[in-house]
């Protein structure tokens, strides 16, 4: 019998990755009968959390769901893996930046399997706009150019996911070049489906295996809607924007408002930072052509060009009208998820109520 192969797909964020993971959960039960697998917990849970919480359990962390909700999350994995034969695949974008040790178990934990690893990357002009607000929509309060200047020292979070050589070189040293595969974001309005290609060519899947296609994607905001969740979080302490609670009300205003369907103006990277960028693109284009990695679309795609001509010095100034405006789409949305919540004090009276009621009735 061949060798199972489990392909790990390890991010970067920003590059496709909730939309790729939604349409191997679509089409789990159609991919399982051509030999290849995206595990479950059980039947009918949601894959795509799975994959999330056994990430965050291999990485001894704890967020984005109550306390302790990810534990045990990794060996339940390791379970659904070993059972199958085949091709599994494992993804979350969390584990890019996966330290050496939690690699070095990954590993040991999968050495009886054909390991690959899949890495997706896209240029940093579009890439840097899209991880400042998704640093936002997590509570984080900073303004844009004050993440960039961290951006440039390769400080915040989202940075050490996005350093390709460094991530590669981190995930890889135990794999031949052949089994470390780049899939590179196309440019411009192309096929709709030609990301989702080239991921399947990546992961050995025949594109027609999964015909469900996803609406699901991680949209991007406008300049207005970011700032006003940025100003939002200066107003919330940290305990609170840590809170799944809080991160569940957030995605309810942007599932629900026009915040998430960017009204205003698109986050731009100012032209000042245009440099920059070009010469992180050149350098993991270099280094992918000196390490012989399998790559997947054109190495093309990182590059971010010159500046338009008449994109200004600071593109992203945004105006105290359109703030409001997408203020009031806010509060409509938290207004109305806040009237549709029971009053958890009038639940209790009640059942205090009847309890009492049925004491008396004894």
């Amino acid at each position: 019998m061949s060798k199972r192969k489990v392909y790990l797909h390890i991010g970067a964020p920003k590059t496709g990755t909730t939309y790729v993971q939604d349409r191997l959960a679509l089409n789990a039960r159609g991919l399982t009968g051509h030999g290849v697998h995206f595990p479950n917990k059980r039947l009918f849970a949601d894959p795509t959390l799975f994959h999330f919480r056994a990430a965050l359990d291999l990485l001894g962390q704890d967020w984005g769901g109550p306390s302790g909700h990810a534990d045990g999350s990794w060996a339940t994995m390791l379970k659904q893996v070993r059972r199958r034969s085949g091709t599994v695949i494992i993804s979350h974008e969390i584990l890019a930046p996966a330290p050496a040790d939690k690699i070095a178990r990954v590993m040991n934990d999968l050495s009886d399997s054909e390991i690959h690893v899949v890495y997706s990357a896209r240029d940093m002009v579009r890439q840097l706009p899209a991880a400042w607000q998704e640093s936002v929509k997590q509570g984080r309060r900073w303004t844009f150019e004050r993440f960039l200047a961290k951006a440039e020292h390769g400080s915040p979070w989202f940075m050490k996911a996005f350093d390709l050589p460094a991530v590669l070189e981190a995930w890889g040293r135990s794999l031949p070049p052949e089994r470390l595969h780049v899939v590179t974001v196309p440019q411009g309005r192309t096929d709709s489906n030609l990301l989702w290609k080239r991921f399947c060519t990546a992961f050995g899947v025949d594109p027609t295996w999964a015909p469900l296609d996803s609406e699901r994607s991680n949209a991007g905001l406008g300049v207005a809607e970011t700032e006003l969740l940025r100003r939002l979080n200066r107003q919330l302490d940290r305990t609170t924007r840590s809170t799944a609670s809080h991160d569940e009300l957030i995605q309810t205003m942007l599932d629900r408002s026009e915040l998430g369907r960017r009204r205003s103006r698109k986050v731009q990277l100012p032209p000042a930072h245009y440099a920059w960028a070009q010469g992180e693109a050149e350098r993991w284009i270099a280094w992918a052509e000196r390490v012989g990695v399998d790559v997947v679309g054109d190495l093309a795609d990182l590059r971010s060009g010159e500046p338009p001509a008449d994109l200004p010095e600071d593109p992203n100034e945004v105006r105290a009208k359109a703030i409001t405006k997408a203020a009031v789409s806010a509060l409509t949305v938290m207004t109305r998820e806040a009237a549709s919540r029971p009053d958890p004090s009038r639940e209790i009276g009640a059942r205090l109520k009847a309890r009492a009621e049925q004491m008396r009735q004894r």
